[in-house]
C-alpha cells in the first residue's frame, strides 16, 4: 500500500462471496473511500450479451461456462486498463470455486487482491430478503454457500460479515488489506 494506509495506490482489489452476501454495496463504498478508485460491475459484462446469453445454473452448460470464463476475463482487462492508467480497480462478483484460481490468473495488476465476503446463510437469507432484485433464481443460498465454503481456495482476507455494517466491513478491509494481496 502506499504511504497513507487508506490509499493501496493502482492495483486490483477483486470482491467475491455467494449473491446478496453484501459485494456491490462494499465495493461501492470501498471506492468511494480511497482517494482514486473505479468500481468494475461483473455483472454487467453477463448484461452486455443481450442474444444467446446462457444463463449460469445447476447443471450449466459448457456454452454458460464460456460464457462465464468470457465475463471473467473482460473484467478483469477493464481492471487491469484502470490500474494501469492509475487506478484502484475495486472488482466485484461472484466467483467461487476452483474457477477463481482462473479469475485470479486473468488480472494481471500487481498488487491485486482479494476479499471474499462470507456471511453465514442466515445473514444472506435476510439480506435476499432485503433486496429489490432476487438473485437466487435456479440456487439455493445453501447450494452457494456450500460451494463458497467447500470447492473455493482458500486464498485472499476471507471476511465473515454477518454482524458487520457495509460501513464496517469496508473499514476492516482497509485495516486488513495487506492479508488479502494474492
Amino acid at each position: 500500500m502506499n504511504q497513507r494506509t487508506s490509499d493501496p495506490g493502482p492495483s486490483v482489489v477483486l470482491l467475491t462471496g455467494v449473491m446478496a452476501a453484501g459485494k456491490s454495496t462494499v465495493a461501492q463504498l470501498l471506492a468511494e473511500r480511497l482517494p482514486r478508485a473505479a468500481h468494475v460491475r461483473g455483472d454487467v459484462f453477463r448484461r452486455m450479451m443481450v442474444s444467446g446469453r446462457a444463463e449460469m445454473a445447476p447443471g450449466e452448460s459448457a456454452e454458460a461456462w464460456e460464457q462465464l470464463l468470457l465475463r471473467y476475463r473482460l473484467a478483469a482487462g477493464v481492471a487491469d486498463g484502470y490500474a494501469a492508467a492509475g487506478w484502484t480497480a475495486v472488482v466485484q462478483d461472484v466467483v467461487l470455486g476452483g474457477v477463481l484460481a482462473d479469475y485470479l490468473g486473468f488480472v494481471t495488476t500487481r498488487p491485486r487482491h482479494l476479499v471474499v465476503l462470507a456471511p453465514d446463510q442466515a445473514a444472506v437469507a435476510r439480506r435476499e430478503e432485503g433486496r429489490p432484485k432476487s438473485g437466487y433464481g435456479a440456487w439455493t443460498v445453501a447450494e452457494l454457500d456450500r460451494s463458497l465454503r467447500e470447492e473455493t481456495p482458500r486464498l485472499g482476507l476471507w471476511l465473515d460479515t454477518s454482524r458487520q455494517t457495509p460501513e464496517e466491513t469496508v473499514t476492516t478491509i482497509l485495516d486488513r488489506l495487506p492479508e488479502a494481496r494474492v
